[in-house]
């Protein structure tokens, strides 16, 4: 006779409540290599939104500077939910600013898919914009 494990119902909300909320925990509980940004070209990229709002520049050094967008401190703890060889996926939480999810999708070494969504200041903002390189920093 096999016995099973009763999974308690509190443990179970808590587990949906962590995912629904998007607890993140610290980067450095993981690794920390998001290839994919690293092997993007260094320079000024050029940030697209297909909402039509103001095209943006962004000097590119490591390629995680495309991950916040919309949270610029360097305080927030990142959480890598996926690290492929052409997307990856990154939660982050600021302290005081809230927080957000970005998809990265490489095309190619200039060119790239961003996908966020999050609370800046309060507020909830999402966006989807083509990313490409258009010269030096």
């Amino acid at each position: 006779m096999t016995s099973h494990a009763k999974i308690s119902p509190i443990g179970i909300a808590a587990a949906i409540g962590m995912v629904a909320l998007g607890v993140a925990l610290p980067v450095a509980a993981q690794s920390d290599s998001l290839a994919m940004l690293e092997g993007l070209s260094k320079g000024e990229w050029t940030i697209k939104h297909r909402d039509g709002s103001v095209d943006r520049k962004i000097c590119v050094r490591t390629g995680q500077e495309l991950i916040q967008l919309r949270h610029e401190e360097p305080d927030c703890s990142r959480f890598v939910v996926e690290d492929a060889i052409n997307k990856v996926s990154v939660q982050y939480t600021c302290p005081g600013n809230g927080y957000g999810r970005t998809d990265i999708r490489r095309e190619t070494e200039e060119l790239i898919q961003i996908e966020s969504q999050g609370i800046a200041s309060g507020l909830p903002f999402q966006f989807a914009a083509e990313a490409r390189l258009t010269g030096d920093c």
